[in-house]
């Protein structure tokens, strides 16, 4: 059994200074910013978000900027094991994450458990 959610929207942007991509993002969304840098190596920024929404994730990228979730797991193994019985394929594993893709071609992540309480919305899978 493993434990699963929804838990960020991330912005990808293609070569963008992200300290003047938070700010537009923060202003567009009515978020304020957390950090301009979040892990120190200049690829992510984060804005504030309530503990019962989606954490609002910006990323550096080098391919074409778009939209990407990430999905939480306490077991991000499995978690990966059921999606692809589902339809999905593992594209790569990349520093903590599954980076994933759908069949219907849209990538997406799933991530190690993002906060000490794993919070609502919780999906239980055996």
């Amino acid at each position: 059994m493993h434990h699963s959610r929804l838990c960020a929207l991330v912005l990808d942007c293609k070569d963008a200074d992200l300290a003047t991509a938070a700010e537009f993002w923060s202003k567009a969304l009515g978020k304020p910013i957390k950090s301009t840098d979040e892990e120190g190596d200049g690829k992510y920024a984060t804005l504030e978000t309530a503990p019962d929404e989606l954490q609002i994730l910006l990323q550096r990228v080098d391919h074409e900027s778009r939209v990407h979730l990430d999905i939480e797991a306490d077991d991000q193994d499995a978690e990966a094991d059921r999606l692809e019985q589902l339809g999905a394929k593992r594209i790569g594993f990349v520093k903590r994450w599954w980076v994933m893709e759908a069949p219907t071609g849209h990538r997406f992540c799933v991530v190690r458990k993002q906060a000490e309480e794993f919070g609502p919305h919780l999906n239980r899978w055996d």
